[in-house]
């Protein structure tokens, strides 16, 4: 008989910050990803780049423009202002409890009204060993979507999901505009399916709520 796994692997992203409340208002206002971002109040000691970026894809720049335009009002900062590149547009910042998000488009022209819908939610890792930390998630049950040797991996996920990539530590802090140097907590716990754990990095992961009674 064969087994067959629920592709939908990662349902939300927990936050650890020192002010859910003003964290919460923030994401409301920002992003407005509704329960796909949850924050949970910690002191937890961190220190430069968090080993993460939270993107979200999005179909055109006026889209981009939206997003940033509004994190920016809600109390983010610039780390890579928006613009034109070879691969579409995009921008990079930095929410006030210090997680990176990246807003991007592969379009480099409006094709129809200006709107606020996000395509894809991404959980970019980036991890000291591309190869082997996929072969981590390969082991756990999760399918590969999109693999690029050892500098990109993106995993199979449900159109309701977010979706999980991984990119080399270095590769990210670049892509994002800061130092690759960090230590201490990286402040984030994925909410998924597949169990609770900590990966070859120390990402944690725990049961989703609306997962802990599925058969």
């Amino acid at each position: 008989m064969n087994i067959t796994t629920d592709q939908s692997t990662v349902e939300s992203v927990i936050l650890e910050v020192s002010d859910p409340a003003a964290a919460a208002a923030f994401y409301a206002a920002a992003f407005g990803l509704g329960d796909k971002v949850r924050v949970r109040a910690s002191e937890a000691p961190t220190t430069g780049f968090r080993g993460f970026i939270l993107s979200l894809v999005v179909s055109q720049p006026s889209t981009v423009d939206s997003l940033i335009g509004t994190a920016l009002d809600a109390g983010a900062t610039t780390l890579k202002p928006a613009k034109k590149s070879f691969w579409g547009y995009g921008g990079v910042v930095q929410a006030p409890d210090g997680a990176i998000w990246k807003i991007a488009t592969s379009s480099k022209k409006d094709t129809g009204p200006a709107t606020r819908e996000v395509d894809d939610f991404v959980v970019l890792l980036g991890v000291d060993n591309v190869k082997a930390t996929k072969q981590f998630y390969v082991d756990r049950g999760l399918a590969v979507a999109k693999s690029f040797g050892s500098k990109y991996v993106e995993f199979d996920a449900s159109p309701s999901s977010v979706k999980l990539a991984l990119y080399g530590r270095r590769a990210a802090a670049k892509d994002a505009g800061v130092a690759p140097e960090g230590a201490g907590s990286h402040r984030i716990i994925i909410g998924g399916d597949i169990g609770s754990f900590a990966d070859l990095d120390g990402f944690a992961w725990e049961v989703a709520p609306d997962k802990d009674l599925k058969s």
